[in-house]
């Protein structure tokens, strides 16, 4: 990752209601709020969300992104949000072009929206909807050292002033979200923040040994209870590799009673 790119995890909450006042997000609101005031305001926003996957690495690439409501039994005005920022095809083909030249297969998508993972998120974060917005797909193969190399191709990428925003969950078991709160439930969700945060804070290990521990995330205490699938968990994977090193930024919010955690490189 060059010096003019950012790159951040964030965990986007459920659905849309961060943006409905929901009261079990409003620490994740206000801590989104004051995130974006901590970054360099980016050129480009390069957006992996946990709400898309392909067989082969896709790009958005239409210049007017519409929004995609892939959410179900929510108030009307859920399906009225808007978020009109533009797009960047140049963008796109610069991502399509990086990958490839990493052996990567990739195809470009100009008529797909962005999902919730995408436009709740950057509301908070980017409210005017005034900074050009691309998103890349996860691969459904969830494989984490595939994420990490679309990470380390992006990290090539030369484009000045670029945002990479994985947008996921630290913790994502839903029945965990809406059953009653236990001990054992809250001892797997400590567990496996404590072992993310270290993994990604710790200055006296090897990048490669760093990636093996992420490639090798079940093994954490607490991880499958954390993650039945790990869609969530994956867009770290790609903003640690474009970063290739420990993390600058290692923050907790409570969400939905449950920590999550937020993972920068300035």
């Amino acid at each position: 990752m060059n010096n003019s790119q950012q790159a951040v995890f964030i965990s986007h909450g459920g659905g849309p209601m961060p943006l409905l006042g929901d009261p079990g997000h409003q620490g994740l609101v206000e801590h989104l709020n004051a995130l974006s005031k901590r970054l360099r305001r980016p050129s480009a926003i390069l957006v992996i969300s946990a709400h898309w996957e392909a067989a082969v690495a896709t790009v958005t690439s239409n210049p007017a992104p519409p929004l995609l409501y892939d959410y179900y039994g929510f108030p009307p005005q859920s399906y009225k949000i808007t978020y009109p920022c533009p797009g960047e095809p140049a963008l796109a083909a610069s991502v399509a072009s990086a990958l490839q030249s990493a052996g990567i297969k990739v195809n470009t998508d100009d008529e797909r929206g962005l999902d919730h993972g995408v436009f709740v998120p950057l509301k908070l974060m980017y409210p005017d909807a005034d900074i050009p917005v691309v998103q890349l797909s996860l691969l459904n193969s969830l494989d984490a050292s595939l994420h990490i190399q679309l990470g380390q191709a992006i990290g090539a990428l030369e484009y000045d002033n670029l945002l990479i925003l994985g947008s996921g969950f630290s913790f994502h078991n839903m029945r965990a979200f809406f059953a009653p709160d236990t001990a054992v439930s809250r001892e797997h969700n400590v567990a496996f923040e404590s072992w993310f945060k270290n993994v990604m804070t710790a200055q006296d290990i090897s990048e490669e040994s760093r990636s093996d521990q992420l490639c090798n995330w079940e093994q954490a205490p607490g991880a499958r209870f954390c993650h039945p699938r790990e869609e969530h968990l994956l867009p770290l994977h790609v903003c640690y590799g474009a970063a290739g090193r420990a993390a600058d930024i290692v923050e907790s919010v409570v969400v939905l009673n449950k920590q999550a955690g937020t993972f920068g490189w300035l």
